[in-house]
């Protein structure tokens, strides 16, 4: 079942296109990883797909709602986490779950049984009360991928969450993304490693706006006769004339 559907979506700020007619379906419980340089428009295009900034041309149903017609739905319906916002340092932990669970539209006697549950899950039942800025940063990027699922969204989207994190957590990080896969949960990932690249199902790869590869990383690396997905991601990056995105 195809969770994203993107029929040559276009976004225009004046007279600069930052995205150009991009086409791409994502299926149920896919790691989807969505790579570009800076400036090839992939923030832009995210923000599209999360119900945050409406097409200038072209169609797209996330979630099974109209990118155009039904944002506010897709922002219910899907989870988000980035490496720049996930939790509030000055919250506790049962809190950022009740606030985040809150704003996701579940109901209070939902949040409050989930939430005991969720603590169990994760070992956290000592730490229901812990500030989260006290918390190891591994155990931060736990917390925060687990309130992003919480309500059991159809997709997730992970704008660089690893970005700045020792290679042991991220590898941890992974684990818990292939968990929520196996759970039917699609996983829509962007992401600066190209290590990390290898580890998606399938990878696209956007320059100037537009997607200019598709397909599996082992894929990829034949048609781009590439040992690495690194090798793919600089002879395509090459091509960038921006500069910012």
């Amino acid at each position: 079942m195809k969770v994203i559907e993107v029929n040559n979506l276009v976004k225009r700020f004046g007279a600069f296109t930052a995205v150009n007619k991009i086409s791409l379906e994502v299926e149920q419980g896919e790691i989807f990883g969505f790579l570009g340089a800076n400036g090839a428009g992939k923030t832009t295009a995210m923000r599209m797909l999360c119900g945050l900034s409406i097409p200038t041309e072209g169609s797209g149903v996330v979630a099974g709602f109209d990118v155009k017609k039904q944002p506010e739905m897709i922002k219910k319906n899907i989870g988000y986490m980035s490496q720049k916002f996930s939790l509030y340092n000055d919250l506790k932990v049962w809190e950022n779950i009740r606030l985040f669970a809150g704003i996701y539209g579940m109901d209070g006697k939902s949040i409050a049984h989930k939430t005991d549950t969720l603590l169990q899950t994760l070992n956290f039942e000592s730490e229901r009360n812990t500030l989260v800025k006290d918390l190891p940063l591994g155990w931060k990027q736990k917390l925060a991928f687990s309130v992003s699922i919480f309500h059991n969204p159809k997709i997730v989207f992970l704008d660089e969450p690893t970005g700045g994190v020792d290679p042991f957590t991220r590898r941890h990080f992974w684990e818990l993304i292939y968990k929520a896969a196996a759970d039917g949960i699609t996983v829509f990932v962007t992401t600066h490693y190209m290590d990390e690249a290898e580890y998606c199902d399938r990878v696209s790869i956007m320059v100037d706006g537009k997607i200019e590869a598709l397909d599996t990383p082992k894929n990829l690396k034949k048609q781009f006769e590439a040992v690495s997905m690194d090798e793919v991601f600089q002879k395509l990056a090459r091509k960038a004339t921006r500069k910012g995105d």
